[in-house]
């Protein structure tokens, strides 16, 4: 039912940020997970539909919230081999048939206009080039398809945003390429997607954005 295979295409994105990766999927274990970010998963990969694919599928925690009455089929990519290691060992908790792809956002190894649905998830914060993944994901997503976003964005507080600024240095170096201060809500408005619902969650230093945008 689910197969991985790699691409060379994407050279210049493909990373191996182990120890991060390692630290990720040890706290993705813990309390937050399943009482914070379960529900945003299942708001978002839930409610994808037809063929999809998602961006950054990390260590796989989206898969099982596929919905096989929806998903005709997942196209999943990440570029980080050793996230890879972990997604893979997640392939069995899903419902629908995965394919899972080591490439980035910046070069999809996909056709124009292919997807119903594309699924991200705390993933355009670490993105080297957010600006030219969001235009492959409107170059692969069908008329009329949707983006489903979850990701923690730059503070409306000015002090807060400061500080953002101040520690995302740190953040990229230690957290896998992670930006602390990005407003992703307005570089998607700016790559030319109609927002069509937008939740944000409070947060002084890690506020948060959920939103369902259209091609």
């Amino acid at each position: 039912m689910s197969k991985t295979k790699p691409t060379n295409d994407n050279k210049p994105y493909i990373t191996n940020h182990s120890i991060f990766a390692r630290v990720y999927e040890l706290l993705s274990r813990n309390d937050s997970e399943s009482s914070f970010m379960e529900p945003l998963r299942k708001e978002t990969a839930g409610a994808a539909h037809g063929l999809v694919l998602e961006i950054g599928a990390g260590n796989g925690l989206n898969f099982s919230f596929y919905d096989p009455k929806k998903v005709e089929r997942l196209e999943a990519i990440e570029p980080d081999a050793t996230m890879l290691h972990y997604a893979r060992r997640r392939l069995a908790t899903a419902l629908v048939p995965i394919t899972l792809t080591q490439a980035a956002v910046e070069n999809l190894p996909f056709a124009d206009s292919m997807f119903d649905s594309v699924v991200a998830t705390l993933v355009f914060c670490s993105v080297t080039d957010p600006e030219g993944g969001l235009r492959e994901i409107m170059r692969v997503l069908k008329p009329g398809g949707t983006l489903y976003m979850v990701d923690h964005v730059r503070s409306q507080g000015a002090i807060a945003a400061r500080v953002q600024d101040m520690v995302t240095p740190l953040t990229r170096l230690v957290s896998g390429n992670c930006h602390w201060n990005r407003d992703t809500a307005h570089a998607v408005s700016k790559a030319g997607f109609q927002i069509n619902q937008k939740r944000d969650l409070s947060g002084i230093l890690m506020p948060m954005v959920v939103l369902q945008a259209t091609r």
